[in-house]
């Protein structure tokens, strides 16, 4: 969506004023933050980080066998037409906030200067921590899926025998491989996401282009656009179209991104808040037509969910395009998904290094400390993967572990967006907007964001197998609860007594004039 004007002619709801134009330095002096890091990426750069994280080349099809068995091709198809259309609202939303504050510090620093004074660090406190949860998982789910289609190329190319423990140490080592790459410094990164957007848009390209042409024969639109299949046990059809969202929903995650690297990123408060809102409708567009790609060329749907690589896209290119095509198609799809998963440790990287110089994280010192070298977090970045691998090792014992990781992924981020746009929304034409905004439309796109975010918390947080045992129940309610009960403690004994105060000594801004309404 293009940037609307500074000043337009507008009524009564965009009446807002808006802030004068500064320097990026000026505009983050303003904030309360010195410039640390390097301001090297330009607003592609900046667009092509959340594009890589979404990767519809990594979320669409490392959770297509979820949704070949939670709903089958009618939600597959319909689920992410719908879901990308909502994820809009949130994103349009989240990115006129973004323009108005443009720091890595994101989230929770919008919340921290859109909540009331007396309850400001608070917010900004929750919707941290629930955005490190979220950002840890999203890593998680993106490296441990491209874990998993890496163990099914090894084993069709070399009899590799996939099991959960081989499983788990292609993705300790795909984790390691991605802070490593990381530790090199900002501009490697950006250099490699710029390729990214090529290789994913390349590579949905190629690969939709040979499932149309090259298969002898394909299935009829009646069965992708209406055939339901339910093997999850549940009886209610109802419930099984409403939790299959998951596969859309965990896809459109992580363009926060654009938000952690404004720090980075140049004319921060334009090129931020486009990227949010370009990486999601190009990623809406090109999951369309890869989804439709894949559905249409299923030659055995039952081969395709049992399939030896525990891959159905692995398969399904396979049946239809033949050993030597199909396997090199996959070395795209898991390029892409390295690709993503290495921008995932970058964003939350920036995200650890931010909340961690405000004092909010144990070891804060630590995680904030930028190489003098580089110029960049190096220690938060093997925090991200540390974390990453903690979330992925009950693969090792549940079964439906992967889809409580993305699980996770959303509810953590979901909570994390929607609090500065609930409170952006209560705050009224109190706001002082940035060059980029929504105009008269900015409140009822923030109630429509809202209204979906408080959906998608109560859905993801529910069975997805029945009947539920130890091995296949959904630990995110686990995960969400313990996050929140130890940033709740925290608070409660000590937090609330200096986070993003004054008188806490902490690198952060006051919470003084600048901070929230009275």
């Amino acid at each position: 969506m293009p940037a609307a004007p500074a000043a337009p002619a507008a009524p009564a709801l965009s009446v807002a004023p808006a802030a004068p134009a500064v320097s990026d330095e000026e505009r983050l002096a303003q904030l309360g933050y010195t410039q640390v890091l390097a301001r090297r990426m330009s607003a592609f750069s900046n667009y092509a980080v959340s594009f890589t994280i979404i990767s519809v080349l990594s979320g669409c099809l490392t959770l297509y066998l979820f949704g070949m068995n939670t709903g089958g091709p009618v939600l597959i198809t319909w689920g992410w037409a719908g879901v990308g259309l909502m994820t809009l609202f949130v994103g349009l939303a989240m990115a006129e906030i973004c323009s108005a504050y443009p720091t890595s510090a994101g989230l929770y620093f919008w919340a921290h200067r859109l909540a009331p004074r007396r309850s400001a660090a608070a917010w900004a406190w929750f919707a941290g921590w629930f955005n490190v949860l979220g950002q840890v998982a999203v890593t998680a789910g993106i490296d441990f899926g491209a874990a998993s289609f890496l163990g099914a190329y090894l084993n069709l190319q070399f009899g590799f025998e996939v099991t959960p423990g081989r499983t788990i140490l292609l993705f300790a080592a795909i984790l390691v491989l991605h802070g490593l790459l990381n530790t090199f410094g900002v501009g490697i990164v950006a250099f490699l996401n710029n390729v990214s957007v090529w290789w994913h848009a390349g590579g949905v390209v190629v690969i939709v282009g040979a499932l149309t042409f090259v298969p002898d024969s394909h299935r009829p639109a009646s069965f992708v656009f209406t055939e339901f299949v339910n093997n999850t046990g549940w009886g209610s059809g109802f419930y099984v179209v409403m939790i299959g969202l998951l596969m859309a929903q965990y896809t459109f995650t992580g363009y926060d991104a654009s938000a952690h690297m404004t720090e980075e990123t140049r004319d921060a408060a334009v090129a931020g808040p486009r990227g949010i809102v370009r990486s999601i409708w190009t990623s809406w567009i090109a999951g369309f037509v890869l989804l439709l790609g894949f559905t249409f060329a299923i030659q055995s749907y039952e081969g395709a969910l049992a399939s030896p690589t525990g891959a159905p896209p692995a398969q399904i290119l396979l049946d239809a395009l033949g050993a030597t095509t199909g396997k090199l198609l996959l070395l795209v799809v898991i390029g892409a998904q390295l690709f993503c998963g290495m921008a995932s440790v970058t964003a939350n990287s920036r995200m650890i290094y931010a909340f961690s110089r405000d004092g909010a994280l144990p070891f804060s010192r630590v995680w904030h400390t930028v190489s003098p070298r580089t110029r960049t977090p190096v220690a938060a970045v093997w925090l991200a993967a540390l974390g990453a691998l903690a979330l992925g090792l009950p693969y090792l014992i549940n079964e439906t572990a992967y889809a409580a990781v993305t699980s996770i992924a959303v509810i953590g981020l979901y909570i994390a967006y929607v609090i500065p746009t609930l409170l952006r929304l209560l705050r009224g034409e109190d706001f002082v907007r940035g060059p980029w905004h929504l105009g008269r439309w900015s409140r009822p796109v923030g109630v429509v964001a809202v209204a979906w975010v408080a959906v998608i918390t109560v859905l993801f947080m529910l069975p997805q197998v029945s009947p539920v045992t130890w091995g296949t129940f959904n630990y995110a309610p686990l995960a969400v609860l313990a996050v929140l009960g130890f940033a709740a403690a925290w608070w409660l004994v000590s937090a609330r007594h200096w986070f993003l105060e004054p008188a806490s000594g902490r690198d952060g801004p006051p919470s003084g004039p600048a901070g929230g309404t009275p």
